[in-house]
């Protein structure tokens, strides 16, 4: 699957989509591009199944992507594992926003999916 270079390099863009992730995990929700939401998603949704996966191999693996941050691994392995351990994938959803002023890039608020709310409908 080919991925999106966000005109940036490779380092940038490793460390950039780290940071989202991060971000994505602690507060369950970021405002950034459609673009940037897009590839994001699909490490946040890798990170929660490493979680729901619970073996050391995983957790190294969680580690070595967020660049040692063991406080978004542990909520990663004993809270998000536990909320999604019956859903098999798609743990956040895009809303779209307006255009952001000044370059017209469509905004978007990426965050995770509430599963408590949505078990009890």
């Amino acid at each position: 699957m080919p991925y999106r270079k966000l005109g940036v390099d490779n380092k940038h863009r490793r460390s950039m989509l780290a940071t989202l992730t991060k971000q994505v995990i602690m507060n369950e929700s970021i405002t950034t591009t459609e673009t940037r939401a897009k590839e994001v998603r699909k490490f946040v949704d890798k990170m929660i199944t490493y979680g729901k996966d619970g073996s050391l191999g995983a957790r190294r693996r969680a580690l070595a992507f967020v660049h040692n941050d063991k406080e978004v691994v542990n909520k990663v392995f004993n809270d998000l594992a536990v909320r999604y351990a019956k859903r098999n994938g798609g743990y956040t959803q895009i809303l779209k926003l307006q255009e952001r002023r000044g370059d017209d890039a469509l905004m978007v608020i990426l965050k995770l999916v509430e599963e408590g709310k949505e078990a009890s409908k």
